[in-house]
């Protein structure tokens, strides 16, 4: 697993304060919880198979690899208009944060899927935001979605788990316009995405996660393809909708366990 851990915050106060799937085209439910095309389980990220297979050691956001390499489509080529429309990197790096934090309404999952997790990946966003000028989604679902339309804008970016919050960075080496300044794995020059705040701009970053503990994972085309379901599966015809399972464990209360687990070894 490439691990990639947030080892520093610099803070720098500026004068300004075949299956070319792209959205799961069907469901299942195994045990009470969901899974997709890829056997991803969308309403957990606990685990080898949980959207961000999270464990006390660190986590990998599979659920970015169902929107690049292979299946590339609607968000990674959302990404790739910029290009031409915003020739300064900055600029464009500005108008991608811009067009996510305003076509993506923040909406908790228990109130759009009935579930207390339900992830989306960056196409479904992509295609709601396509077909209506709008989605919801929550702070996880947003990150994926910034940080693969970076991707297909031609930067490097990272999706970071926080204490109760999930974000992006982006690889901004000359951006001036930040309060804060990243390091990535000893590479300083990651700027923080938080698209989630109707009037945030790029580069603000939240004065609560200063001393934070913070984990990220540099984001790229990695292998993930599409499998049958398990014997036993049962199909469900739509991902929303009423829960009638009321699943517990959601995101935040676990990423809060895993984070205490691994300061207390470190004691």
């Amino acid at each position: 697993m490439a691990l990639i851990i947030l080892i520093a915050v610099l803070v720098e106060v500026t004068a300004v304060s075949a299956c070319f799937a792209d959205a799961s085209s069907s469901f299942y439910h195994v045990n009470h919880h969901v899974y997709d095309d890829w056997q991803v389980c969308r309403t957990t990220a606990v685990g080898e198979d949980g959207f961000l297979q999270l464990t006390d050691e660190g986590f990998r956001p599979v659920i970015a690899f169902e929107s690049l390499g292979t299946y590339t489509a609607t968000a990674y080529q959302l990404g790739e208009e910029f290009i031409a429309r915003y020739p300064d990197p900055e600029q464009r790096a500005e108008q991608i944060f811009y067009f996510v934090r305003n076509r993506v309404r923040y909406m908790p999952d228990s109130d759009q899927f009935g579930f207390d997790e339900f992830a989306q990946n960056a196409d479904e966003l992509a295609e709601a935001i396509t077909d209506d000028g709008v989605a919801s989604g929550d702070c996880e679902d947003s990150a994926v979605l910034l940080a693969v339309m970076y991707q297909g804008a031609g930067y490097r970016s990272a999706i970071v788990l926080a204490p109760e919050h999930a974000a992006t960075i982006v690889y901004l080496p000359d951006y001036k316009k930040a309060n804060t300044v990243l390091t990535l794995n000893g590479e300083r020059g990651w700027i923080w995405a938080e698209a989630t705040g109707r009037t945030n701009p790029l580069g603000w970053f939240p004065e609560q996660f200063t001393r934070a503990e913070l984990v990220a994972y540099e984001i790229s085309a990695e292998p993930i393809s599409v499998a049958e379901p398990p014997s036993g599966a049962e199909p469900t015809a739509a991902r929303g909708g009423t829960n009638p399972f009321m699943l517990s464990s959601p995101l935040f209360i676990v990423m809060g366990l895993m984070l205490l687990l691994r300061l207390a070894r470190r004691r």
